[in-house]
C-alpha cells in the first residue's frame, strides 16, 4: 500500500511538470523506474508510455478546452508518429540496461542544448502568420510535410525510450516553426496521446506494462496534469522553456553517471 502511495505522489509531481512544459513526463519516469525500481529497460519504457498515455490524455482535455491545440497538424503529425513507435517498440528489445541508460542520456542532453538555444535557427525565417492559416498548416506546405517526417522519427523515439515523443516534439514546433510555446505545448500534447497509445499496446503485446505501477502513478499524472495546465496559463514562455532544458540535463548527466557505475 505504501508503494502505491508513493506511486501516487511521484504521478503527480511528474503530472503537473510534464504538462506543463509539454513534455509527457516519460523522462522522469524511465530512470526511476530503472533505478529506483529495477526495471528492465523494456518494462520502464512500456510502463511508462502507459503513465504517459495517461499524463497526454488528461492534459489534451484540458488544451482542447482552452482552444489552444492546432487540431490539423497535431492529426498529421499524430498519423505519421504510429508507424515510428511500433519500429521503436521493436528496437528497445535488442537493449541491455547499459547501453539504454548511455543512449537515452545522450539523447536527453542533445535536446536539452537544443531547447537552451531558445530562438529559431538561423535559416529560419520568423513569421507572424496566422497559426491556423493554409500557409502553415497546409499538406502542400513544407513545414507540414518535414513535420511529419520529424514525426516518424519521434515515433520511434518514443517508443524505443519511453519518453512519450513530446520532449521532441515540443522543441521542434518552438524552434523550427515557430509556434509559441503554449500552442506548441498544447498540439504537442494532443499527438503524444495518440503516439504512446500506440507504443502502450505494442509492449503489452509482449507483457512488459507492470499495471498495478502503471495504474497507481496513471491516477496521479491525472490530477497533476490539471495542475499542469492552469500552471502553464500563468506562467510566460521563458521559464517554461529553462525548466525544461536544465531538467533534461540533470536527468541526462545523472543516467550516463549511473550507467557507468
Amino acid at each position: 500500500m505504501y508503494g502505491y502511495a508513493v506511486h501516487f505522489v511521484s504521478g503527480f509531481g511528474i503530472g503537473a511538470l510534464g504538462t506543463l512544459i509539454g513534455a509527457g513526463g516519460g523522462w522522469m519516469i524511465v530512470p526511476l523506474l530503472l533505478f529506483g525500481y529495477r526495471f528492465s529497460p523494456q518494462e520502464a519504457v512500456g510502463t511508462s508510455l502507459a503513465v504517459v498515455f495517461l499524463n497526454a490524455l488528461s492534459g489534451s482535455i484540458a488544451y482542447m478546452i482552452q482552444g489552444r491545440v492546432l487540431y490539423r497538424m497535431g492529426l498529421a503529425f499524430a498519423a505519421a508518429t504510429i508507424p515510428g513507435a511500433l519500429v521503436g517498440a521493436l528496437l528497445v528489445q535488442y537493449l541491455d540496461s547499459r547501453w539504454f541508460s548511455v543512449l537515452f542520456g545522450a539523447l536527453l542532453l542533445l535536446i536539452a542544448a537544443f531547447l537552451h538555444r531558445g530562438r529559431q535557427l538561423p535559416f529560419v525565417r520568423h513569421r507572424d502568420a496566422d497559426l491556423s492559416s493554409e500557409s502553415l498548416q497546409s499538406f502542400r506546405s513544407p513545414y507540414m510535410r518535414i513535420g511529419m517526417v520529424v514525426s516518424f522519427v519521434v515515433g520511434a523515439i518514443s517508443s524505443l525510450f519511453g519518453i512519450g515523443g513530446g520532449i521532441v516534439h515540443v522543441p521542434f514546433l518552438i524552434v523550427i516553426l515557430g509556434i509559441p510555446v503554449h500552442t506548441a505545448t498544447a498540439t504537442s500534447h494532443f499527438v503524444l496521446a495518440i503516439t504512446s497509445l500506440t507504443g502502450t499496446l505494442a509492449f503489452l503485446r509482449h507483457g512488459q506494462v507492470r499495471l498495478p505501477v502503471a495504474a497507481s502513478m496513471g491516477l496521479g499524472v491525472l490530477l497533476g496534469a490539471q495542475l499542469g495546465a492552469l500552471l502553464s496559463l500563468r506562467l510566460p514562455s521563458e521559464p517554461i522553456r529553462r525548466i525544461l532544458a536544465v531538467a533534461l540535463a540533470v536527468f541526462a548527466c545523472w543516467l550516463i553517471l549511473q550507467s557507468a557505475l
